[in-house]
């Protein structure tokens, strides 16, 4: 494994070639001479995947990056603000959005995915080169690289709306720079992965292998992406056929999603791999990023260094709390909010002097008087999810799951003119599990939809994309919404190493 870490932290360098840097290879391994056996590959694509961990790095190493992509994915949106007394300032900016090209979070997303995209391009490249691979290896690492390299593009598409499309790997010192790309090329490429690892990836790997993604992780991603792109046949067609006759089902209850006792369960189709020192139960771990804080994916930093001045006990208050927006869109009886949301009255929970001990939920510790709980309840408290010190916690991010992917396609059905009856009967499958009875058939599908996904993923990073796609945002946000927001600003940083041939998005 140190073998990958370095080759990882070192590619840009070695793809140039020692004949142009005129530099002796770290260690003696070059692309040359690694990329020769199925565990380099195997090591390779796992430091794409590492990228992946790394948007919510916390680093001193590299930007300084504290949780970054929570404050763009989360903190930004009507679901949860920046608690006044723990959040940074550029968390509080971001709540009011306040969005600046020059800030932190912005070229810290920026470049993770695309190391990761330089990453899944670099296996693919060798891939072509002289190996020890059988062609069944080829076919699997080379749809493997793919399905990463789709992914983060399609990150990034979210994100900025016409980002660079970067489907090879470049060279030429000189020439490192890629203009803004139409999201007609995005899409199309994006898809064409996505279609490639369909194709190639296995429906499912052995229990050493569980996190890597499959054909039916794939399929899933293409109706995602084409409800992005509005092709509602394709994408009813895709999502239908993972709803018919995929792996997948609904976790019997909501909270096993957020327990790492139910870790890469029947419910997860993509789910981020964490691990720690004395748990590391996964094959993605790299730490790129640092020891071990950037495995904190949650949000909340659950670390004994911010100290008993913010009030809940070992200091476990995060970086943004629930809204109490998000507190009023819960339905009476809906069993996901005492999963979702602490506040007073309630049990909280955490680890301490070896054992889980709870103590009266006190609305002093957050500046609303709530606290995310998500990934954060009884279950999760026990040490053997944590850092010896406290500061990380070791659960997987469910990042894409059945759940998510069958409100897909009730919005498809909706939105595409298909049987609305059918969209209906899938969101009531979410509301079942939360103890609710079926929606009401006289409401607006569409605000029943954009209801129920809202709930269902709350304090997931997905809300304030749906937000900008639906294009409410005036509505969500009123006189503080421009209509620039839709999109992300490319980093300052990006535009200026580019010399301009990377456009800044309009309004930034």
């Amino acid at each position: 494994m140190k073998k990958y870490i370095i080759l990882a932290s070192v590619l840009f360098a070695l793809s140039c070639g020692e004949k142009e840097l005129d530099l002796l290879p770290l260690d003696r391994v070059t692309a040359d001479t690694f990329y020769k056996t199925r565990g380099d590959f195997d090591g390779a694509i796992f430091a794409s995947y590492s990228s992946i961990q790394d948007l919510w790095g916390i680093s001193a190493e590299t930007l300084g990056e504290n949780g970054e992509y929570w404050k763009i994915s989360v903190v930004i949106s009507d679901d949860a603000e920046a608690d006044t007394e723990v959040g940074d300032a550029v968390s509080q900016d971001i709540d009011k959005l306040l969005i600046r090209s020059s800030d932190v979070p912005y070229g810290a997303a920026y470049t993770q995915i695309y190391e990761g995209i330089y990453r899944a391009n670099l296996v693919l490249e060798n891939l072509e080169g002289e190996n020890e691979l059988s062609e069944e290896d080829k076919t699997i690492i080379g749809a493997e690289a793919k399905f990463l390299r789709g992914w983060f593009h399609f990150q990034a598409l979210k994100m900025f709306g016409t980002p660079p499309l970067a489907t090879e790997v470049k060279t030429d010192l000189n020439d490192l720079a890629l203009p803004n790309a139409t999201q007609e090329e995005l899409y199309a490429s994006i898809l064409g992965d996505f279609a490639d690892a369909a194709a190639g990836l296995p429906e499912e790997w052995d229990g050493s292998n569980t996190g890597r993604a499959t054909s039916w992780a794939a399929k899933s991603y293409i109706g995602k992406v084409n409800v992005w792109k509005e092709d509602w046949p394709t994408a009813i067609t895709a999502l239908e056929d993972v709803v018919l006759r995929g792996p997948y089902m609904l976790m019997p209850e909501y909270s096993n999603n957020f327990s790492h006792l139910f870790e890469n369960n029947a419910e997860s189709i993509f789910e981020i791999q964490f691990g720690g020192p004395f748990s590391d139960d996964n094959i993605w771990v790299f730490d790129d990023t640092h020891s071990e804080n950037f495995k904190a994916s949650q949000g909340t930093t659950r670390s004994y260094h911010w100290g008993a001045a913010n009030g809940a006990p070992g200091g476990k208050r995060g970086w943004f709390i629930p809204s109490e927006d998000l507190l009023n869109a819960y339905e009476a009886g809906d069993a996901r909010l005492e999963t979702t949301i602490y506040q007073e009255g309630e049990d909280y929970y955490v680890w301490s002097a070896n054992s889980v001990v709870t103590e009266p939920y006190d609305p002093e510790w957050s500046s609303n008087g709530l606290s995310a709980k998500k990934y954060l309840g009884k279950e999760n408290a026990v040490g053997a999810n944590r850092s010896p010190n406290g500061a990380a916690d070791f659960n997987n991010e469910r990042w894409f799951r059945f759940a998510e992917l069958k409100l897909l396609y009730a919005e498809a059905l909706i939105q595409g003119g298909g049987d609305v009856g059918l969209a209906f009967d899938e969101i009531d499958d979410i509301r079942e599990r939360a103890g609710l009875g079926p929606v009401n058939r006289s409401l607006d599908p569409m605000d029943a939809l954009m209801q129920e996904k809202r709930v269902e993923l709350a304090l997931e990073p997905h809300r304030y994309f749906d937000i900008a796609r639906w294009g409410i945002g005036a509505e969500i946000f009123g006189g503080a919404w421009d209509d620039k927001y839709k999109v992300l600003p490319f980093p300052l940083t990006e535009i200026d190493r580019s010399k301009g041939l990377l456009q800044q998005n309009p309004g930034y």
